[in-house]
């Protein structure tokens, strides 16, 4: 079996991959027709996941080295006739765009997805209740897929009913649906200072006010939404207590009673955004909305702990709001996939669920790791199972200068500025993710490369 030798690291593993198979397809190692091993076989051996092995054998198939033929493998092409005759003139090579190392989309790490929801979509085609997902679903979702969903948020909230959950088309419906259900055009809605753009583009799309509230480690400073909550009437509070995007803070359970006592007595809703509660440090601690439970509407989501492209999203709510959140449900969707809704019923029912949680967890942590080896040297805040880190920049640098910078040489991070509720003027903070690349080795690589930009000076670059 063909294994490759590589060379101490120095690009994305796949790439080392691909220029090693190049080497030997060269020196005659390997030959027309030679089959390569297969992706697990050679993903086993080199201690790498699988889909690295089929992003290294896409790239050599894009050098045109080998050919893959379904139901037989993949092969080394001829290489000479390949070349150009001697007599023809020379043609330009189109190496096209160089491929960017995304760092700012926040998902799980996804090389081993498909591999387990495989068989979870081959069980739901077989599955005797797979006639209920062609059809119509009522209000609310199907109770089935209700009590799927209550089952998972039972992981925060014991005593969750399925009779409360309210199915969504993912987190972003459920924010929408909830706003829209909730406040009116005009109506003060508030969330940190620094928070998710969704929820920004959201508010201003919708005609709502949105106010940020000031900060600390731990999130929303209580003091600070008093003296906001004194001076206007907001309606609504959207808060992640957990990972918080950007930061990364995490509410401690005194922090969260404070501000659920604060709900109750300026009489505004709280929308408790858990998308990243899987991840908290001690789970012990409760979620937001169950300080306030009937002030509260409680969401989630699995596009982070299992796959975004799952877009189902579990609203909780107190009984006297379920009737306007399944409205507002059924006016902008009608009702979200009942096909999608049974495959993620399926993936928790079955506990693929916890075992995928278990896999994120740990593989954050180990990107955790290398990021503050790497930063050892900056201003970092980060959790030690999230999926993102939240740095500061050291002057003169800003985050918008830094973000363009950064991918011109092919990286793409996202500034600190996005995050801004209130455009509140310069910032000098970047959000970074660690999920996206395929492997570790694929993130020491893009973090390496953006700590040297870090160190050298801005000035030089314009």
């Amino acid at each position: 079996m063909w294994v490759p030798q590589l060379s101490e690291f120095s690009q994305p593993m796949y790439l080392s991959i691909a220029d090693a198979l190049a080497r030997d397809i060269s020196s005659g190692v390997l030959n027309e027709g030679d089959r390569l091993p297969t992706l697990r076989e050679l993903a086993t051996t080199l201690n790498v996941t699988p889909g690295t092995i089929s992003r290294a054998y896409s790239e050599a198939h894009r050098r045109r080295l080998v050919q893959g033929e379904v139901g037989r493998g993949t092969y080394v092409l001829n290489q000479k006739q390949l070349e150009l005759p001697a007599s023809s003139s020379a043609v330009p090579l189109n190496l096209g765009q160089p491929e960017l190392l995304d760092l700012s989309i926040i998902k799980p790490y996804s090389e081993t997805l498909e591999y387990w929801l495989r068989d979870a979509l081959v069980g739901m085609a077989k599955s005797t209740d797979f006639a209920r997902t062609l059809d119509y679903a009522p209000d609310g979702g199907h109770p089935a897929h209700r009590e799927a969903g209550a089952q998972w948020l039972r992981h925060s909230l014991p005593d969750a009913q399925w009779q409360q959950v309210v199915i969504t088309a993912g987190a972003q419906h459920g924010l929408m649906v909830a706003m829209s259900a909730l406040t009116n055009a005009g109506d003060l809605v508030l969330c940190e200072e620094l928070c998710y753009p969704g929820i920004i583009s959201l508010a201003h799309g919708l005609e709502r006010r949105l106010r940020g509230v000031p900060m600390d480690d731990e999130g929303i400073i209580p003091e600070a939404l008093r003296e906001l909550c004194l001076r206007e009437k907001p309606k609504m509070l959207v808060c992640v207590a957990t990972c918080q995007n950007p930061t990364a803070a995490i509410m401690s359970q005194k922090r969260r009673a404070q501000i659920a006592a604060l709900a109750e007595e300026f009489d505004f809703i709280i929308l408790d955004d858990d998308i990243y509660g899987f991840l908290a440090t001690d789970p012990s601690i409760k979620p937001l909305s169950a300080f306030a439970p009937d002030r509260s509407v409680y969401l989630t989501s699995l596009s982070k702990s299992v796959m975004p492209a799952l877009r189902v999203g579990y609203l909780y709510s107190p009984p006297k709001l379920l009737s306007r959140l399944t409205s507002m449900v059924r006016s902008s969707v009608w009702m979200p996939s009942p096909l999608t809704a049974q495959l993620a019923s399926n993936v928790i029912i079955e506990g693929l669920d916890k075992k995928l949680i278990r896999i994120q967890r740990n593989e954050a942590a180990g990107r955790q790791a290398i990021a503050r080896e790497i930063f050892a040297n900056f201003e970092l805040k980060a959790q030690p199972y999230s999926y993102h880190v939240w740095l500061t920049l050291p002057e003169p640098w800003t985050s918008d200068e830094f973000t363009m910078l950064a991918r011109a040489n092919g990286v793409l991070v996202l500034s600190g500025t996005q995050f801004q509720a209130e455009r509140s003027g310069i910032t000098r903070c970047v959000r970074l993710v660690l999920m996206s690349p395929t492997s570790q080795d694929e993130l020491r690589f893009a973090l390496t490369k953006l700590a040297s930009l870090i160190d050298s000076d801005p000035r030089r670059y314009y």
